[in-house]
């Protein structure tokens, strides 16, 4: 019997998860090293930033791409403020999504993906606008921008 473990890896079959697949290729292709973590999301690091990338197969396809932050002692404690912050963000930006939960920051960007939908341009699009709203909503929220890689990723 063949020891299981040196077995090569398969991708899996084309009809299963077929945007998680088309998302990997893309991420792949963008020179980007993409995981898939065990709640099935893609993982994946942008500029020194731990991103994610859930992917919802059905009739309309979908993904979510986002990131976690554990928000640092560089913005005020003031949880209103942090939230009004987050808010902000969402009202202006109309796109990506923030909000703050027990001291942590998270922002989404969430979008309808049918097949012919070039992913690597809208995947740059996504984390690009992701981490522009991280850095306004470190202003917005009263602290300083924070620096590359200084906020740890929840």
């Amino acid at each position: 019997m063949t020891d299981p473990t040196s077995l090569p890896s398969f991708p899996p079959p084309e009809d299963e998860h077929p945007l998680r697949g088309r998302v990997l290729d893309a991420l792949i292709d963008l020179k980007l090293q993409p995981n898939v973590d065990r709640d099935g999301d893609v993982s994946l690091v942008v500029q020194q930033q731990k991103m994610f990338v859930r992917c919802v197969d059905g009739p309309i396809p979908m993904m979510r791409a986002f990131g976690q932050w554990r928000v640092g002692e560089s913005v005020p404690a003031d949880e209103l403020a942090r939230l009004r912050a987050a808010n902000d963000i969402t009202a202006r930006t109309n796109l990506v999504k923030t909000t703050v939960h027990d001291g942590v920051l998270l922002v989404a960007v969430d979008l309808v993906v049918p097949p012919s939908t070039p992913l690597p341009q809208l995947l740059q699009g996504a984390f690009t606008g992701i981490l522009a709203a991280v850095k306004a909503w470190h202003v917005a929220a009263g602290g300083s921008q924070p620096e590359e890689g200084g906020e740890s990723s929840a």
